[in-house]
């Protein structure tokens, strides 16, 4: 299958690309800059050069490939609507390259639309409508990210809660740290975007979540443990940044139904277990 990935440098792209040709595929992944095409050609994938906001090089990649795999995002969280504009009108000119093939879109999302004060499932739809279900003739996939895709170099969510600790010379957590949250190992989230790809229907929800629900308090302190910081409670969200807004955020998720249709199992270490490993101490 030729798989045609944005974000095919990034922090889940880049170990994406890399279980997509240990399994055979062939691939050519979005990039930015020469530096980007060069990292893709030396794993041997081949590289289309463009962004998000060049939605020709983006319906020329899709309409050449076999399937679509869109991990690209702004992520500028000083200006979420731009990001979430970008997102759309990507999304948007990929499947209308794919429309009428039946091929696959996978597209990705956080969970944070559908926090509550219960483990999310795949049942469960995002209320603002970002899994973009419904294109006529595209096997579009919505994959939904824990908050901590995790392992050495991860420079997410964790790591900005590291960083924080770091400035302030304590590693906190909001309130009773009771506030849980899920996690996947980067590995395990790319062998399940391989296996979406490959074998989920149109319209699946698929969760990439292999631990439902680690206290935030755990979490802090493991981030203690590793940086030899003070742990304490704080009540204010700025104390971390912009990230304390997703902090204090009921992020647990079900992956059982994920498992069942795919039969994936995750198998890397917990984020606790990398934490303690020194992933976050660089």
């Amino acid at each position: 299958m030729h798989v045609f990935i944005t974000g095919a440098t990034g922090w889940i792209g880049s170990a994406t690309v890399d279980e997509l040709l240990t399994a055979g595929h062939k691939v050519t992944g979005l990039a930015r800059s020469p530096a980007a095409a060069d990292a893709l050609e030396a794993k041997g994938a081949a590289a289309a050069r463009g962004d998000l906001d060049d939605l020709d090089a983006l319906r020329r990649g899709a309409g050449a490939a076999d399937a679509v795999v869109h991990l690209a995002n702004k992520h500028d969280w000083a200006d979420p609507q731009e990001s979430d504009r970008a997102d759309r009108a990507a999304i948007g000119a990929m499947a209308a390259a794919l429309a009428g093939s039946d091929r696959p879109l996978v597209v990705v999302d956080g969970l944070s639309a559908l926090a509550g004060d219960r483990p999310v499932l795949e049942s469960d739809v995002d209320p603002d409508g970002n899994e973009h279900h419904g294109v006529p003739g595209v096997r579009t996939i919505a994959v939904r990210f824990a908050p901590s895709v995790h392992g050495h170099g991860d420079w997410g969510f964790v790591q900005f809660l590291a960083d924080a600790a770091r400035r302030t010379g304590v590693s906190a957590y909001l309130g009773d740290g009771s506030t849980p949250w899920s996690a996947v190992h980067r590995g395990d989230a790319a062998r399940l975007l391989r296996l979406g790809l490959e074998s989920a229907p149109a319209g699946a929800r698929l969760h990439a979540v292999a631990e439902e629900s680690i206290p935030t308090r755990a979490i802090a302190e493991a981030l203690g443990q590793a940086l030899d910081l003070p742990v304490a409670s704080v009540a204010d969200p700025g104390h971390f940044g912009f990230v304390g807004g997703f902090f204090g955020l009921h992020l647990a998720a079900s992956s059982a139904a994920t498992r069942t249709l795919l039969g994936w199992h995750p198998t890397g270490p917990g984020l606790l277990d990398d934490i303690r490993a020194g992933a976050y101490t660089a």
